[in-house]
């Protein structure tokens, strides 16, 4: 009898275990959102490389494959899914340099080359196929800053120079100048990430002193005002319409906009997605990249098309290029 006992005891553990087991699989399952493998990266794997968008091509440049700091350019045909190589980068090679497209041009700068945090900055014109040096920014010299252009006015920002930034400078490609810009009132950071919709800009994760930063900033070019959104780690005001589960904080993440929604990639060993929708300022937990777990890599769109590549795992560089389709179901099958 106690031996029956035993048994009967043991099967019902077994048994809430394995339904338990179930029933985690079944909540991943339950995300949307598929990934597509896409053609894998031409140039040398790396990661804290640099991109801008100019009609149907992401330009990636610069990076560190973790022995070289990089001058090369590639350019990602989005229609054909090919590369080209174009034009190498004609100022040092370096890692964590930011960028933007403006008017049709592409820019590059800031960054660290092994050794110095950098200040210089370069456009490309894709139909030359070539470099212009232009005025170095005029802010310090730093890596890890946010680059973006958003309705029309092109900014570099936050980073790190030894210390933590916070400030924001704007670019003007007809003087060739730089304007520093105030208004920001969030904390120093460095490695955040920025994406735009409906030409406002949205600034989220980054780190300073070790501490992931949980603060969530929207900005305006028409008024040069930040808006502080709703925070982006737990809920501690138990408002039941904020999602006690974010787990969005994080550094040296990728992101994108895409059909009026952004996505916050990846970042520090962590291959989660999160997608934000500005109308309920809430975000909601996607499919998570496909691919490995990954740090440094870069985001971009195109044409309403998002995309995550590159970065790194520890020692490992990878080469792989994904694109994220967010209303479909994950299929494992396709790539």
């Amino acid at each position: 009898m106690n031996n029956l006992k035993k048994g009967i005891l043991f099967a019902t553990l077994f048994s809430a275990l394995f339904f338990t087991g179930c029933s985690n699989d079944d909540s991943d399952d339950d995300l949307i959102g598929n990934w597509i493998k896409k053609s894998a990266f031409d140039g040398p794997a790396r990661s804290s490389a640099t991109s801008f968008v100019i009609g149907d091509y992401a330009y990636i440049a610069t990076g560190y494959t973790g022995d070289e700091y990089l001058t090369d350019l590639w350019a990602y045909n989005s229609n054909g899914d090919y590369w080209e190589q174009k034009a190498d980068f004609t100022g040092i090679g370096r890692s964590s340099a930011s960028s933007f497209e403006l008017n049709g041009k592409g820019y590059v700068g800031l960054g660290y080359d092994g050794t110095n945090k950098l200040k210089d900055f370069y456009q490309y014109d894709p139909t030359a196929n070539s470099w212009t040096p232009k005025t170095e920014f005029a802010g310090t010299a730093r890596y890890a800053a946010v680059g973006f252009q958003v309705g029309g006015k092109a900014y570099f920002g936050t980073g790190y120079d030894g210390n933590y930034l916070k400030d924001f400078y704007q670019y003007n490609d007809v003087a060739d100048t730089w304007t520093l810009v105030n208004g920001f009132s969030g904390n120093k950071r460095r490695n955040a990430v920025v994406f735009t919709i409906n030409d406002k800009a949205y600034l989220a994760t980054g780190i300073n002193n070790g501490v992931y930063q949980p603060d969530f900033w929207e900005f305006d070019p028409s008024t040069d005002i930040w808006t502080r959104k709703r925070d982006i780690d737990q809920d501690t005001e138990d408002d039941d319409s904020f999602n006690d589960d974010y787990m969005i904080v994080r550094s040296n993440a990728a992101a994108f906009a895409m059909n009026g929604l952004g996505y916050v990639i990846a970042g520090e060993s962590s291959k989660t997605v999160w997608e934000y929708t500005p109308t309920t300022d809430l975000w909601e937990e996607r499919t998570a990249l496909e691919g490995a777990a990954r740090t440094d890599a870069i985001g971009f769109s195109i044409n309403n098309r998002g995309f995550v590549m590159l970065g790194r795992a520890g020692t490992t560089y990878f080469d792989d290029a994904w694109e994220f389709k967010p209303l479909e179901e994950q299929n494992d099958d396709d790539n």
